[in-house]
């Protein structure tokens, strides 16, 4: 059964994500929790565990490509010009 629920939970998480980004609404996957809360309490702990695990890594990406992109600019700056 956990099996079942972690791939729902995954699944599930997954296609909030894409809603959230399509619409918007940042607190998409707030609502659909509550929904869940009213089904099945371990479906929605699987499910925000999902997307926090999602909006986690999203925020760390976007952090690491800005320093990506810093490095990028410092060492274009400090090139010679030819």
């Amino acid at each position: 059964m956990a099996g079942t629920i972690e791939t729902l939970a995954a699944k599930l998480a997954e296609d909030t994500m894409k809603v959230m980004d399509e619409t918007g609404e940042d607190r998409l996957y707030v609502e659909v929790g509550n929904v869940l809360a009213a089904a099945s309490q371990s479906l929605e702990e699987a499910y925000l565990t999902e997307i926090r695990v999602r909006l986690a890594e999203r925020t760390a990406r976007r952090f690491l490509i800005g320093k990506a992109r810093e490095l990028m600019a410092q060492r274009k700056e400090s090139k010679p010009a030819t």
